[in-house]
């Protein structure tokens, strides 16, 4: 499969864009679409509102996953805590005319993602007797509520018998199902409703559906509740049909845990009491404008419609796996289902956070807070491993505290972390000139990263301030010495406390910026970066060196940059995760080089895209999606690469680069608190 990904993006580099798109119908970028749909090579796409994710399944009607974000709890897998996959609530079967419809029923199988309105539409015919519809969101406006919408079209008189079904995940236990009918004058309200604990059962999580009808009170189809097993339960109807005669009904359902509220039972029925008054109309307007408001930040490449709708799919993701007005973060596969048990990496600061903070930096400051708020846990953390300041987690969940399993030695050792989270906070106050945040959440976070390295490093004379025992972020050879990457995030963190503290008004600890000075980059006899003390040309597993030039703009002269790209390109193993050809492509296109930006933009992810949406996989030829982070690689490329956007002192600014030889136009249409647009003209 490797094999043939990788022959996949060589054939895109080596035929010009213009010549593979001739061989098909126009693109329309907004969308994307599966058609041919085999169930045993299935991955699905999700649709998400940074609360609930729904995983969409190759059979008709139902969903995959169900994932509930801010909750972890413990699977038995690798002794962790992993996200909960909650109650798939959103279940639906199908009679017609007495016969329950599945794959064998069915032709004209098709599922498109509606990017712009982030709705997933399934289209099917049953034999010659139905037309059917089935479009799911995950209500943008509402972040624990879903709806799915169902128009049945009689192709010749029928009766149909739809259901709405919660089923129980086999972790779930304790299972309590509840149905009900609230009377109202203008409404009835049926409410069908499943309790249950957590895996360990430290949570609590509930889920209700309701139907909508198009009649209205009094004219409502009679409704049914059959138990079956303690893990399922559905209310269904009967409706005949004439023959040409169209039917339009929605399932609303909500999802919630004590994790976000203490009540869940009880708050998952008012949420699907409450949108359930909505209505189809008004849920539909609302949650079509949220998502208006979040593309009105987007990105528009004129003569490459296959990039267009590429570099829009992993926006889509990311807009999907995170929100506004939250202290949650991201995980490397965002919403999609364990992947990673949810845990948040590196990933969410160094890589997805980058694109989000430049288009939506009201977004990337959940991500921040979600750290801010488990401070005194990486506080804890340091103080264990006797250090000072706070010594963040590789792996965070709900507490903070290292959720690593221990047989992975990146949980001691990949200190990193701590320095790209205090980047991430200190490039927020430059997009952002927040002082208040600043004052409140910056700087608390930044000085307490410096006290950690300040006390992490070995002072064994001038230059010689060694960070030693580490793994890097070539996570391929451990417990080195003077990584590259980890040396050149502690010099930026601690001279960046001390410009925060100076912004504040305040005094500096004069022992950082020491430290900095005194904090050695190794290199080779040629002038090299070398990754660490002991690195020897070995294949590496994704970027590390080529880091110290972008983001941290520690390497910065021209013929230094490229030297080290030069040097470590080679050996980028095909095996590793997406991210490091990203990173590269974002150099050589600074650098000039649009045919090498190009080629390796591509690499970044086409051979990861997976049947039969493309959503990507860590690898290529894996099979984890979506990867998230590959997503943000790939955005930074477009971004701080051909579009040549910067993060500095004065904020968001453009400095040269160039786009790929057959992009026409780049323009960015909306960045930072005030919404400037960039944009970039090929002149070729």
């Amino acid at each position: 499969m490797r094999r043939i990904a990788l022959l996949f993006w060589l054939a895109v580099w080596f035929f010009p864009p213009q010549v593979l798109l001739s061989q098909k119908t126009a693109i329309d970028t907004w969308k994307v679409e599966a058609t041919d749909i085999d169930p045993n090579h299935y991955f699905g796409v999700t649709v998400a509102n940074g609360m609930v994710g729904l995983v969409s399944s190759p059979e008709p009607m139902k969903v995959q996953d169900v994932v509930l974000n801010g909750v972890w709890d413990y699977y038995q897998r690798g002794r962790v805590s992993n996200i909960l996959k909650v109650f798939n609530h959103m279940n639906l079967n199908l009679d017609v005319n007495g016969r329950r419809i599945g794959r064998r029923d069915i032709a004209n199988y098709r599922q498109v993602l509606d990017m712009r309105n982030a709705a997933l539409t399934t289209t099917f015919h049953v034999g010659d007797q139905a037309r059917v519809r089935h479009t799911m969101m995950a209500l943008r406006h509402l972040p624990y509520t879903a709806m799915v919408v169902v128009e049945v079209e009689a192709l010749q008189d029928i009766e149909i018998a739809p259901a709405s079904v919660i089923e129980a995940p086999a972790h779930l236990f304790d299972v309590r199902n509840y149905y009900a009918e609230i009377d109202r004058p203008h409404a009835l309200i049926p409410l069908l409703t499943s309790v249950a604990k957590s895996p360990s059962g430290r949570y609590t999580v509930a889920a209700s559906t309701s139907f909508i009808f198009p009649e209205g009170h009094g004219h409502e189809p009679d409704i049914i509740h059959e138990d079956w097993d303690y893990n399922m339960h559905l209310a269904r109807f009967r409706k005949r049909l004439q023959a040409g005669q169209k039917y339009r009904f929605a399932v609303v359902g909500s999802v919630v845990s004590s994790a976000h509220y203490q009540d869940p039972h009880n708050e998952a029925e008012r949420l699907t009491i409450f949108a359930r008054l909505e209505g189809i109309e008004r849920l539909l307007a609302r949650h079509r404008q949220a998502w208006e408001a979040l593309w009105s930040r987007d990105i528009l490449i004129e003569g490459d419609p296959q990039a267009q709708r590429d570099v829009r799919f992993a926006l889509y993701h990311l807009y999907s796996f995170a929100r506004e007005g939250t202290a949650l973060s991201l995980s490397p596969m965002g919403l999609s289902g364990l992947g990673y048990n949810g845990h948040v990496f590196w990933d969410a600061e160094l890589w997805m956070y980058p694109p989000l903070l430049v288009l939506h930096p009201e977004i990337a400051r959940s991500l921040l807070e979600y750290r801010y708020q488990r401070l005194e846990a990486a506080k804890a953390n340091a103080f264990a491993h006797g250090f000072r300041g706070a010594m963040f987690p590789w792996e965070s969940a709900a507490e903070g505290s290292e959720d690593t399993p221990v047989w992975a030695l990146t949980g001691p050792f990949q200190h990193h972390i701590t320095g790209c989270v205090g980047w991430a906070f200190w490039k927020y106050y430059e997009v952002t000139h927040d002082r208040e945040w600043l004052r409140t959440r910056g700087w608390p976070v930044l000085k307490e990263v410096a006290d950690f390295w300040a006390s992490r490093v070995e002072r064994k004379g001038p230059g010689r301030y060694e960070i030693n025992n580490v793994i890097g972020a070539n996570e391929w050879q451990e417990n080195i010495d003077n990584n590259a990457f980890t040396n050149g995030m502690a010099i930026t963190t601690l001279r960046y406390a001390a410009q925060a503290a100076r912004e504040l008004g305040l005094e500096p600890d004069p022992d950082w910026e020491h430290v900095a000075d005194n904090i050695p980059i190794l290199k080779f006899p040629d002038g090299t970066t070398r990754e660490n003390a002991t690195y020897e040309g070995e294949p590496i597993k994704q970027a590390d060196v080529n880091l110290l030039a972008y983001p941290l703009e520690i390497v910065t002269e021209r013929e230094a940059i490229l030297r080290d790209l030069q040097y470590y390109e080679p050996r980028l193993s095909p095996e590793g995760p997406a991210m490091g050809p990203a990173i590269l492509s974002v150099l050589y296109a600074r650098l000039g080089h649009a045919d090498k930006a190009w080629e390796l933009f591509v690499r970044s992810y086409k051979p990861n895209e997976v049947p039969p949406f493309g959503v990507l996989a860590e690898t290529a030829g894996g099979t984890n999606p979506y990867f998230a982070t590959g997503a943000g690689g790939m955005l930074q490329a477009v971004l701080f690469g051909f579009g040549g956007l910067d993060i500095a002192p004065e904020g968001i600014r453009q400095i040269p680069s160039v786009l790929p030889p057959h992009w026409k136009r780049l323009v960015i249409t909306g960045t930072g608190v005030d919404g400037r647009r960039f944009e970039r003209t090929n002149r070729r």
